[in-house]
């Protein structure tokens, strides 16, 4: 019953701070945490770091629907065997985006 009071002061305390994914992050990784013998500080960096990635990707997701694309691509599912300008080795180069630290400019 303790527990179980604490369990929703601290769900009511993230929602205050807007805390949205550690809300619902918390139970599971409370149980991993005790399964795996987490430190206080270590349940702690977990449940931020989940907090971090959701922001992340909500503000993405945020971003791509402002831009209004008629259509999201992504190297993960552009099929190469249609490529004919550029080999594929050329392109995974130009995906690291090594060519900025490099100073070069591109012209495909």
């Amino acid at each position: 019953m303790m527990m179980e009071l604490q369990h929703q002061r601290l769900m009511v305390l993230a929602g205050q701070l807007q805390l949205e994914s550690l809300i619902s992050a918390a139970p599971a990784l409370s149980q991993q945490a005790v399964d795996q013998e987490w430190s206080y500080m270590d349940f702690l960096e977990h449940l931020l770091h989940e907090e971090k990635l959701a922001r992340h990707q909500r503000k993405q997701a945020m971003y791509t629907r402002m831009a209004a694309f008629p259509a999201v691509k992504t190297f993960e599912e552009y099929d190469f065997t249609f490529a004919t300008g550029a080999p594929q080795k050329q392109l995974q180069s130009l995906r690291s985006l090594s060519f900025i630290e490099r100073n070069e400019n591109i012209v495909l």
